[in-house]
């Protein structure tokens, strides 16, 4: 039996598109998983789903049921209940890859692990964009705002480093404050994270209880605190070796990738990074990913960011201009679709010399919008505990101390960030980095610099008297 989820158009209220129209928007959604981000992930790790078509009297009846369900924050837009299309899509918590162990509990982690990169770009105009990453800057931001109660100590550049205790450190910070970074699921229901803004549950001992079965199964563990170290250990063990695996054997397109030597592979502001300060170490070691792995090919999609928001709006200016001239070419230059072929050779073109044209313009756009959409991309490991006589070479398994696990790696929410919201990440990126710079830097720069002198090597000269 196939556990599929079914994924309904939502807009604001009295904004209803016609019955065409939503069936055009959803086709562009798969048309952009199946034609262009299957070429940057590659073929086992996205599933664009299909377009289906249901009885509006089931449609209608599912969306009374489901209302009371949704969180407060989604609920300023309606869900679409008079055309009767919908999006049919895998149950990414469930194992893709293999049906065998479907009747046996199912853990699934949700990890959104933003942007992995500090900006090269000589057009970012703030020194701090080159040292801080945005993650760590916005979360400042965020708590002011009210948005999370306390900042998290995830850093992305820790979780993309490809060093183990990095890794490790970046995962542990997740799910000490996970936000909406990472969610736990098991057989299908969310046993750890947030399900709104603020309800945010992290009670590791009830995780624990959770979790006993699928690692220590014969269960010889004594409880207590111990236990839920233990186990917090092993899962964070099993994300990381499912993380650097690769499951895909195609190649992901023909896209030239952006060298990650680019740019510097820590951030100033990780916790881990401000660690080492402490201990008298100043180089963090970064290992690199494998090639195949999605934590790797995410990080390729997000590095098509070649200028930064800075060095982009002034070309998305351009294409603006020119479509006010010419309003009827916007289709010609394939801003709204159809994303196919011809739309994703376009993106292949990585040179950074401009020749002042609208095509150059929009290339660059184009690239931008596929960077946002990996920053804000969502990876889906479900485990399954499988036994040895089940293991072979074709399934992926990783073992812990007591158990082993067959797993499958897949990635969601890829839809193409709108063009329509580049002037918004403009203003958003310059509010993030002044009020970093205005109400963190200077009082960190002051506790680093003083840690920098305790650290100093003290030489005693003794003289002759």
């Amino acid at each position: 039996q196939r556990c599929v989820v079914l994924r309904f158009l939502k807009s604001p209220p009295n904004q209803n598109k016609t019955p065409e129209e939503i069936l055009h928007h959803l086709q562009n959604i798969v048309d952009f998983g199946k034609h262009v981000m299957k070429q940057f992930f590659g073929e086992n790790y996205v599933h664009h789903g299909e377009i289906i078509q249901l009885p509006l009297d089931f449609v209608r009846q599912l969306c009374l049921k489901i209302q009371p369900e949704r969180p407060e924050c989604r609920c300023d837009k309606d869900m679409d209940t008079l055309s009767g299309y919908a999006m049919c899509l895998p149950n990414l918590t469930r194992l893709q890859t293999f049906r065998f162990a479907e009747h046996r509990p199912i853990l699934c982690i949700e990890i959104k692990p933003k942007c992995g990169f500090i900006p090269f770009s000589s057009h970012v105009s703030q020194e701090i964009k080159h040292k801080v990453c945005r993650y760590c800057m916005h979360q400042h931001l965020k708590v002011a705002n009210g948005k999370w109660k306390r900042p998290s100590k995830y850093c992305p550049l820790d979780l993309f480093s490809g060093n183990k205790q990095r890794m490790h450190f970046a995962l542990k910070s997740l799910l000490q404050e996970a936000q909406n970074n990472l969610k736990i699921f098991k057989n299908g229901e969310l046993i750890y994270g947030c399900k709104d803004d603020q309800d945010c549950v992290s009670d590791w001992n009830e995780l624990a209880r959770h979790l006993k079965p699928f690692f220590f199964p014969s269960n010889g563990l004594v409880s207590g605190p111990h236990c839920t170290r233990t186990i917090v250990k092993e899962l964070i063990h099993v994300i990381t070796m499912a993380l650097l695996s690769s499951t895909d054997t195609c190649r992901a397109g023909d896209m030239k990738t952006v060298p990650i030597s680019q740019g510097r592979s820590y951030c100033e502001a990780s916790a881990f990074n401000k660690e080492l300060v402490r201990n008298g170490k100043h180089k963090l070691e970064s290992s690199g990913l494998p090639r195949g792995c999605l934590l790797y090919k995410t990080l390729q999609a997000q590095m098509l960011d070649m200028l930064d928001i800075e060095g982009l709006y002034p070309l998305y200016s351009r294409v603006e201009q020119y479509l006010e001239e010419f309003p009827e070419e916007r289709s010609t230059l394939q801003i709204d679709g159809p994303y196919n072929e011809a739309f994703y050779e376009k993106l292949l073109d990585l040179s950074l010399e401009d020749d002042g044209t609208v095509a150059f313009a929009l290339t660059k756009v184009q690239q931008y919008r596929i960077a946002m959409t990996a920053k804000d991309c969502s990876i889906m490991i479900a485990l399954s505990t499988c036994l040895q006589d089940e293991c072979s070479e074709q399934r992926p398994v990783v073992l812990t101390s007591k158990s082993r696990f067959t797993f499958s790696v897949s990635v969601l929410d890829l839809d193409l960030k709108p063009y329509e919201s580049i002037p918004h990440q403009y203003k958003l990126d310059g509010e993030i980095v002044n009020y970093y710079l205005k109400n963190v830097q200077a009082k960190d720069d002051s506790v680093m610099s003083n840690l920098f002198k305790e650290n100093e090597d003290c030489t005693l000269v003794l003289h002759k008297v």
